[in-house]
């Protein structure tokens, strides 16, 4: 099944929002509706790490992590983005999450595709890294068909061990 999917970015209110857990605020700030899973306490952290990053940098606002938005359905299914904006060597890290009742029906796949054209229209960005906990074999296989070359390993703080892995653009 092949599915179509726009990542839209996030205002700085809906970050804040989401970090709180006001799913109703969230909602009134996004450009789509944001379905319960969005305050998930599991997502709450990724919220928190963003809203802080906008709020040093309201640039960072369209790189950062948004709503993967299936405009067949006209559905919320997850999140996804970059890290933040390119760094110095013009790497970024691409983050990404299907709301569970929404796996396992190429979202993540579509979702990370998107991204990957955008990085490689941006002339700022030559490197897309991933970085996969060993576990995560679904992640995994979202990431096998577009080429990616492990580079090495780190530990997250939040995460712990993940394989990184980049791409060339």
């Amino acid at each position: 099944m092949s599915v179509r999917v726009d990542v839209l970015a996030l205002p700085a209110a809906a970050f804040a929002a989401l970090a709180a857990g006001d799913l109703a605020a969230a909602g009134a700030a996004c450009p789509v509706p944001l379905p319960p899973g969005f305050a998930d306490p599991d997502w709450s952290e990724v919220w928190r790490m963003r809203a802080e990053q906008v709020a040093a940098d309201p640039a960072a606002a369209a790189w950062v992590t948004g709503v993967v938005w299936d405009p067949d359905r006209r559905l919320a299914v997850g999140r996804a983005g970059f890290h933040g904006p390119p760094d110095g060597r013009g790497m970024v890290e691409i983050g990404y999450a299907v709301l569970p009742e929404h796996r396992r029906r190429g979202y993540a796949r579509a979702a990370l595709a998107a991204l990957l054209a955008r990085a490689r229209a941006e002339p700022a960005v030559s490197v897309v890294r991933l970085s996969i906990a060993p576990s995560n074999t679904a992640s995994q296989a979202v990431a096998r068909p577009f080429g990616f070359v492990v580079v090495g390993e780190q530990v997250d703080p939040v995460d712990g061990v993940e394989v990184v892995s980049e791409l060339s653009v």
